[in-house]
């Protein structure tokens, strides 16, 4: 049984009072028959956009798209979305509508849209308008284009991606030929911009049934992302792994939280190791030093699909770290933790152990992990942690004995360093007496 929130039955009350037929549409329809209660509600009416502004009137109205027929009503605090069914002309760029055509009819309206499950109308007192057979995929669990599937995914690209992050979040299966048509039309994923791409991966990563998705549609996410497609079938030949590199990496993205940072971060780390991969002379495959290779390859993929400088620079220093000892001791522990920050910190135990568990041959590794991760709470129990701040000489002091640049902020870890094996030297004359040996024998070396 499905209810409108009051806001939204009201706004419907109004545009069919006003003689404009009105109905709820889309994923609010779908997650409520599936007995998910709709983050928010969208409705569509046959009330052209300069009608919907009449009735309206008084209300606060932003015209959100209003050539194409959408406008955001506030009702009761809540936003509401409001679109004029249209039909949508050609597709030009493969991106977007070259322009649309508004009509009276909501089955020409529902024509348009891409899956079957997302294609379905409701009205208070009509009940369900399902002309596509929506409701019956939904109770089969199936991914299936509306009318012909060629032409959806022709129209517009970002169908294949969203194609699969339904499959993921909502555990459905694609049905064949609609399957068929999206690895059919891969070579339009070039039209798609950066920032789609990223959205609907981002939400593919964090979806429950992620790692499932991952392996059976994996020729879709190298299409976008090329740079990931030489981790298809790559064998690891070592054991340590059962896994290729791809196999293993899916099985680590889905044993990290499902936050969007942990999630990239995971499918990533291993990303360099086809470009490092040696084979010894017992057949043994090595991947020495492939962190560096890995942060290399997303230090190009993140700019390119324009994540933020934040969420850059976390991803990066996770998949950079991801292979680095955290400490089996306090003080080892306290030395990364100065070095990372409790943040980052936990980050990185979160990804070593799901790259443990992704490798489902050494559970002891695991064990180790949950150790280091007692320590660090020990040691902010403790109030043990030392940072940079903490030291008893700055940036300014390191200035006057005649450094600058990057040294000063060297010198600076060093004497941290120091600290952190022995709490008694942070005094002042103390860390500055080091500073001085330190420059002194470094000196000496670059005159030798």
């Amino acid at each position: 049984m499905m209810h409108l929130p009051g806001y939204a039955a009201r706004a419907v009350e109004r545009l069919e009072q006003a003689g404009f037929e009105t109905w709820a549409v889309g994923g609010c329809v779908r997650d409520s028959l599936r007995g998910i209660r709709p983050h928010d509600w969208d409705l569509c009416t046959a009330a052209a956009p300069e009608e919907m502004l009449r009735v309206f009137e008084g209300e606060r109205v932003i015209e959100t798209g209003l050539k194409h027929g959408t406008l955001t009503v506030i009702l009761d605090g809540s936003p509401l979305e409001i679109t004029t069914y249209r039909t949508d002309g050609g597709y030009s760029d493969g991106r977007h509508p070259d322009g649309v055509r508004f009509v009276r009819s909501i089955r020409e309206d529902l024509a348009r849209r891409d899956f079957t499950v997302g294609a379905m109308a409701w009205h208070p007192e009509r009940g369900l308008f399902d002309p596509f057979g929506g409701q019956n995929d939904l109770k089969n669990r199936i991914l299936r284009a509306v009318g012909d599937p060629d032409t959806r995914f022709t129209e517009d690209a970002l169908r294949i991606l969203r194609g699969v992050r339904f499959a993921s979040e909502l555990g459905f299966a694609i049905e064949g030929n609609t399957a068929a048509a999206m690895r059919r039309q891969l070579g339009r994923l070039s039209c798609v911009a950066a920032e789609r791409v990223r959205e609907e991966l981002t939400r593919l990563l964090c979806g429950r049934w992620a790692q499932r998705t991952l392996l059976k549609y994996n020729d879709i996410i190298g299409a976008a992302l090329p740079e990931l497609v030489p981790m298809f079938g790559c064998t690891q030949d070592n054991p340590h792994h059962c896994y290729d590199v791809w196999g293993h990496t899916v099985r680590a993205v889905g044993q990290v939280p499902s936050e969007p940072c942990l999630r990239w971060a995971m499918l990533l780390h291993d990303s360099g190791k086809p470009a490092c991969k040696t084979v010894d002379e017992q057949g043994v495959g090595h991947f020495r030093g492939h962190p560096k290779y890995s942060r290399a390859l997303a230090g190009t993929l993140l700019p390119r699909l324009r994540f933020s400088k934040e969420d850059t620079e976390r991803i990066l220093l996770l998949v950079e770290q991801h292979d680095r000892p955290l400490g089996d001791s306090e003080k080892l522990v306290r030395r990364s933790l100065a070095r990372l920050g409790e943040a980052r910190f936990r980050d990185l135990l979160m990804i070593k152990k799901g790259d443990a568990v992704g490798q489902n041959t050494q559970p002891w590794d695991v064990g180790t992990l949950c150790a280091t991760e007692r320590m660090l709470n020990e040691v902010l129990r403790q109030n043990a942690y030392l940072s940079l701040r903490q030291l008893a000489v700055n940036g300014h002091d390191m200035q006057a004995l005649g450094l600058s640049g990057a040294a000063i902020g060297g010198m600076l870890r060093y004497l941290l360093d120091a600290v952190l094996d022995d709490e008694s030297r942070n005094r002042r004359e103390i860390l500055l007496r080091l500073a001085r040996t330190e420059m002194e024998e470094n000196y000496g070396q670059h005159r030798e």
